[in-house]
C-alpha cells in the first residue's frame, strides 16, 4: 500500500478557469463608469419581499470568485443608508409592503430602484395571491426593469451598466 501511495503521481483538480473575456470587458465598463460618476463603487441594497429566491441566487454568483463584480467596484451592502441603488426581487407581499417603504425612505438621494425578475416586473409568475400587493412599480418608482427568471448574472451586470449610462 505505502509503495502504491508512493509511486502515485500527485492528482490535483483542474486550476479555476479565468474568467470570461465578456466578464472581463463587462466588468472593465463598469468599473470606469462607476468611479467617474459614483467616486469609487456603486453600492446595492437587495430586498427580496417575496419572491421563490432564485434571483438571489443569480446575485450571489454576482459575487462568486468566477464573476467576482465586487473588484470592479459593486458591492452589495447590508443596510439601505449606505446604498445607491435598492434591488428588488420578487412581488411584493402584504407583510413586506411596509419594510420595502421603510428601505427605499431610508436611502440617501438620489434613490434608484431595479426591479429583478418577472415576479418582480408583474408577470404573475407566482400566480396572484390574497397576500401579493403586486410588482415593485406599484409600490415605488423603478429606474430599472431586469427580466428574466431568473436573469443571469451577465445579465444582471448588463443592466446595471445601463442604469449607470442612464446616469
Amino acid at each position: 500500500m505505502l509503495r502504491k501511495i508512493l509511486g502515485s503521481p500527485v492528482v490535483t483538480e483542474p486550476a479555476i478557469p479565468v474568467a470570461d473575456s465578456e466578464i472581463e470587458t463587462l466588468g472593465s465598463a463598469l468599473s470606469e463608469k462607476i468611479r467617474k460618476i459614483y467616486g469609487g463603487s456603486l453600492h446595492i441594497r437587495e430586498v427580496d419581499p417575496g419572491s421563490c429566491n432564485g434571483c438571489e441566487i443569480e446575485i450571489g454568483g454576482l459575487n462568486s470568485p468566477y464573476y467576482d463584480l465586487e473588484r470592479f467596484g459593486l458591492g452589495i451592502v447590508a443596510s439601505p443608508r449606505h446604498a445607491d441603488v435598492l434591488l428588488v426581487t420578487g412581488p411584493v407581499t402584504t407583510r413586506m409592503l411596509e419594510p420595502l417603504r421603510v428601505a427605499y425612505d431610508a436611502m440617501p438621494e438620489p434613490r434608484r430602484v431595479a426591479a429583478l425578475g418577472d415576479c418582480a416586473l408583474g408577470c404573475n409568475v407566482l400566480g396572484a395571491a390574497d397576500e401579493i400587493v403586486g410588482p415593485v412599480d406599484a409600490i415605488l418608482p423603478v429606474d430599472l426593469r431586469i427580466p428574466g427568471c431568473p436573469p443571469t448574472p451577465e445579465v444582471i451586470a448588463q443592466a446595471l451598466l445601463g442604469l449607470i449610462d442612464a446616469h
